[in-house]
């Protein structure tokens, strides 16, 4: 596996992502119509992540700002739960089954195609983001330029889908409100992400990368 390494500390991403929320009126991209951003963090660090983004929260919100968050992860749980029992249990005694195959992997495989049938495409985790999205936007009193939406929980996706594909789809889809996906992964030279610093480096992102 490749040996990826950080730019610089997460915490210095965070500080350089509010300074931007904070002094350019909400605008994280340089592309516009596309107030999107992503800040990589070591999966290792989740926890340190989540003190660092609340103690932002604090201050954004201290400074007139309407923040909100989506753990990516409720979503999943939710679209699997709406599944009928069948499914699940489905899904469990095949993984069981499979467990002692000659190809350990497989099971693994066919867990993989199953979740993501749920949450792929235009109609899958993307359509919910989009929904709770215009649901926070609808409570906010301060107008898309000043809420802020952090996508939180990404590492419950793997390895089910990767997260650029997810962005995708919203694309258009916020009223330009600025939305930062919490990444859990690894950024490599030229600037591909690895999500959770396991799947080789992806280039496929149009968000700026705060790192």
């Amino acid at each position: 596996m490749t040996d990826f390494q950080f730019a610089a500390p997460f915490r210095g991403a965070v500080a350089a992502l509010k300074k931007d929320l904070t002094t350019e009126g909400g605008q994280i991209s340089t592309v516009r119509n596309y107030n999107f951003a992503i800040l990589p963090y070591p999966p290792e660090d989740e926890f340190k992540l989540r003190e660092e983004i609340a103690n932002v929260s604090a201050e954004l919100r201290d400074n007139g700002w309407w923040v909100a968050g989506i753990p990516l992860h409720a979503l999943l749980i939710s679209r699997i739960e709406a599944q009928d029992a069948r499914f699940i249990e489905t899904m469990i005694a095949r993984e069981k089954r499979l467990a002692g195959a000659t190809d350990p992997g497989r099971g693994l495989r066919d867990l993989k195609e199953k979740v993501a049938n749920l949450i792929e495409g235009e109609d899958g985790i993307a359509k919910d983001v989009i929904r709770e999205v215009s649901r926070i936007l609808a409570e906010s009193d301060r107008g898309p330029s000043r809420t802020v939406v952090f996508l939180s929980r990404a590492g419950a996706l793997y390895p089910f889908m990767r997260t650029s594909a997810l962005l995708k789809h919203l694309t258009g889809q916020t009223k330009n409100a600025p939305v930062v996906l919490l990444y859990p992964g690894k950024v490599d030279p030229d600037g591909g992400l690895s999500f959770m610093g396991v799947l080789p480096a992806d280039r496929d992102y149009r968000p700026r990368i705060y790192r």
